[in-house]
């Protein structure tokens, strides 16, 4: 599994799939735009919402839990890769969310 970063993932010309594998309660605080939501506990059962022809980038909190949810989509005979740094990153770089905004240099 490799860790890419932020600058990659959000590259507009970036044909992978973003894959949010927090909990309801996170998401609810925002997500990157255009994201898939599928918590982890639920990524086993819901791989078929996913396109094995598409590389995912997963993404979660801080970049733990998005690097076990690689793994297993790495093990099931997908292309994915880990966020660095996870969503405590992408919102202190001040990039933008859907739902609730948080200030740029600011952790809920």
């Amino acid at each position: 599994m490799a860790e890419i970063t932020i600058s990659e993932t959000n590259q507009p010309r970036n044909e992978a799939r973003i894959l949010d594998v927090r909990e309801d309660f996170e998401v609810a605080e925002g997500m990157i735009p255009g994201a898939l939501h599928i918590p982890m506990d639920l990524l086993q059962d819901r791989l078929s919402e996913l396109d094995p022809a598409v590389p995912v980038i997963a993404v979660c909190r801080s970049g733990n839990r998005s690097a076990r949810a690689a793994d297993v989509l790495n093990g099931a005979g997908f292309t994915a890769d880990t966020m660095a740094g996870g969503m405590i990153a992408w919102t202190e770089t001040g990039l933008p969310t859907d739902g609730h905004l948080q200030e740029p240099g600011t952790i809920s």
